[in-house]
């Protein structure tokens, strides 16, 4: 047996000897460049500073929105409280059968009409629908 050799005198497998034998050696176009060392900072800092932007947008989106939650949630308490309000004024006043204004002193009232009494509780009534049904 005997054993091959490439060109630097090294021994060679008969599988490599054979395709070289048969296959022409392609020349590659290869070329290298050495790393910019500024450039890639100058890179690595940009996209760390629109990491740090699009961070800071999600953040504000983010506070928005818990801003939004809390107002509708504030204003949602606010319209049932209004809502109950007007409903136990107009259940008081329809469970009265006397009502009366407070005069400038805690002593004086002036006493409602029938009429005027009736025109109370349909106003009351009114304005515990508007509270009360709005959406």
């Amino acid at each position: 047996m005997s054993l091959q050799t490439n060109a630097k005198s090294q021994p060679a497998s008969s599988a490599a000897a054979a395709r070289s034998a048969t296959l022409p050696a392609a020349r590659l176009d290869v070329r290298t460049q050495t790393t910019d060392k500024v450039e890639v900072q100058q890179r690595y800092d940009e996209q760390m500073k629109n990491y740090a932007e699009a961070e800071k947008a999600q953040t504000v989106q983010a506070a928005d929105a818990a801003d939004a939650a809390q107002a509708s949630e504030l204003s949602a308490t606010a319209k049932a409280r209004r809502c109950e309000e007007a409903r136990q004024r107009y259940e008081s006043y329809m469970n009265s059968r006397r009502l009366y204004e407070q005069g400038p002193s805690e002593e004086e009232r002036r006493y409602l009409t029938d009429v005027e009494i009736d025109e109370a509780r349909e106003k009351a009534l009114q304005v515990m629908n508007t509270f009360c049904n709005e959406g």
